[in-house]
């Protein structure tokens, strides 16, 4: 008899039976010429949880035929990975491939992270590392630069109740044990999860017995009905985007609402304090320079706490940027500095600007004349000659 979890016994063992991420896995797509190839190659895969990150790493392995590790950054440390490099430097000598699978990869530190830089870099390792969070704030720039960063999408509701029907035929469940109205709320329940959807619909199986799996046995098993909010669909958009129009418009009262629908649905509260940073300088900038640091502080807060007390962090930021005087004069000056860098990227450096550490530099004219002194305004000025009539500022 087989004890694992639905979820498990469920996971696909090849491309084919994989459901979702076609943009992945369809025709001339990156993980289908990776396994057609059979060149694994060292990935980041960023997605919410239970899109398949797992079970396309093992699949990734099994087709290209390399070794496949796994280690969790949650209950893995240095020495765990020491271990994996000499097991890989083993297969190496033996001309096989390694494919090392960390989850949740961002919550290795910085030190854990360079230490596979090495290893992938001369091919001991093939590291694929998947993370719920983004990795342009969570993985380290150098593991990145060497790895293919692949955004897994979030299951949608037709392809959640295509794998649900798979588990009930596989566990002889007929319609009319499981009748559709029971699967059609199983996969509204799971906001994209299939991991969600299984592991309810295995609860609620043993809950019902011999019974009907009624949609009531479902909500019994759920615990929950999950707010008509899931981090791909348009209602997700919706509402951050009403949150940070309220804050714009300086209406705390609106912010604080979508703020709380936010929180009670589940979202990552540092994608919501990311956004409030965002905000402080994009809407607020000049106006209220303080407001940066406070957002900042609440950021790190949400980090270092963590939910339900980092909450009264988020609301105390969200009112403070809801009030505050709003100014778009470093947005407009961004967008201005951008567009003229865009147009002329390549003009030269006035030579009287230019650093002058040679004698050489100093007969050609670098550094003439200029003065080491606050607020020191050459007669040339700072821009170059074609630029020297443009100004953001009034």
């Amino acid at each position: 008899m087989d004890n694992r979890p639905l979820a498990e016994r469920m996971r696909p063992q090849s491309l084919a039976n994989v459901v979702g991420q076609e943009h992945l896995i369809g025709k001339s797509k990156i993980i289908r010429e990776i396994i057609e190839t059979k060149q694994p190659t060292s990935l980041i895969l960023w997605g919410p949880p239970g899109s398949g990150k797992t079970t396309l790493a093992r699949i990734i392995a099994k087709e290209t035929e390399a070794e496949f590790i796994e280690l969790s950054a949650v209950t893995s440390g240095k020495a765990d990975v020491v271990k994996v490099i000499e097991h890989a430097k083993g297969n190496n000598r033996l001309g096989m491939k390694t494919v090392l699978f960390v989850d949740e990869i961002h919550r290795f530190n910085k030190a854990q992270q360079d230490a596979f830089l090495p290893h992938v870099e001369d091919g001991t390792i093939v590291l694929i590392g998947a993370t719920t969070e983004n990795p342009s704030f969570e993985v380290i720039n150098p593991l990145l630069s060497r790895s293919r960063v692949v955004v897994l999408e979030p299951l949608t509701k037709d392809e959640v109740i295509a794998i649900i029907k798979r588990a009930a035929k596989a566990m002889k469940l007929s319609g009319k044990k499981l009748p559709d109205s029971s699967i059609d709320l199983l996969a509204e329940l799971s906001g994209g999860d299939a991991r969600v959807a299984l592991s309810n619909l295995e609860l609620a199986s043993q809950l019902a017995g011999t019974k009907v799996i009624s949609p009531q046995i479902i909500e019994t098993a759920a615990q929950t009905r999950v707010p008509g909010y899931d981090k791909k669909g348009e209602n997700h958009y919706n509402i951050i985007s009403a949150f940070i129009k309220s804050l714009r418009g300086s209406q705390p009262t609106a912010a604080l609402y979508y703020l709380a629908r936010m929180l009670q649905a589940g979202e990552d509260p540092k994608f919501i304090a990311r956004r409030m940073v965002i905000f402080a300088s994009e809407d607020i900038g000049m106006a209220a320079p303080a407001a940066l640091n406070l957002a900042v502080s609440a950021f790190l807060a949400v980090e270092r706490i963590g939910l339900p007390e980092a909450q009264y962090n988020l609301y105390h930021c969200a009112v403070v940027l809801a009030k505050a005087q709003k100014s778009r004069e470093v947005t407009e000056a961004m967008n201005k500095a951008m567009s003229l860098a865009r147009e002329y990227p390549d003009l030269p450096v006035p030579l009287h600007l230019r650093n002058a550490p040679t004698k050489l530099m100093k007969d050609l004219g670098y550094n003439k004349d200029y003065k080491w002194r606050a607020n020191f305004k050459p007669n040339n000025g700072f821009m170059p000659d074609e630029l020297s009539d443009i100004e953001f500022f009034d």
